[in-house]
């Protein structure tokens, strides 16, 4: 089955990347991997108190993923699956897309303000040409129906 990769992230942006994922894997019949990456600085403390600070990371992820997860499984009929990885973004998205060969499409979404369209969308872009797959960038601004009729 093809895989739509999308990153989980605190950005306003990401909601619209969820929901075109998870649209387009209904209308195709795909699933959707949801990818939430744990940065190595929010870990360069004392050895226990990192190790707390990352249960705490990925008990927020969880928390975080579920909310879209039951919207995908409720509305779309999709069930998403969950991957955590902790290392650099850009190096753990390209490495999941490596190590994933279900994965045919990446799909992030697009800052909307004016300093760009966000960091993963501007470094991932960089390096498109080293991917196997298609990426699909989603403007942050889009309306849930043009998303709708856009799937």
């Amino acid at each position: 089955m093809r895989k739509f990769l999308v990153v989980l992230d605190d950005s306003r942006e990401c909601l619209n990347a969820m929901r075109f994922a998870a649209m387009r894997a209904a209308h195709t019949g795909g699933g959707v991997e949801v990818l939430a990456v744990i940065p190595p600085e929010e870990f360069n403390h004392w050895i226990g108190v990192g190790d707390i600070m990352r249960e705490e990371a990925r008990e927020s992820i969880h928390a975080h993923f579920e909310v879209f997860a039951k919207w995908m499984r409720d509305k779309q009929g999709v069930d998403p699956e969950l991957v955590i990885r902790e290392g650099v973004p850009v190096t753990e998205i390209m490495a999941q897309v490596q190590d994933d060969p279900e994965i045919g499409v990446l799909v992030l979404g697009a800052g909307t303000d004016k300093k760009g369209p966000g960091p993963l969308v501007t470094q991932l872009s960089k390096n498109s040409g080293s991917l196997e797959i298609p990426i699909t960038i989603v403007p942050g601004d889009l309306s849930k129906e043009r998303l709708e009729a856009i799937t």
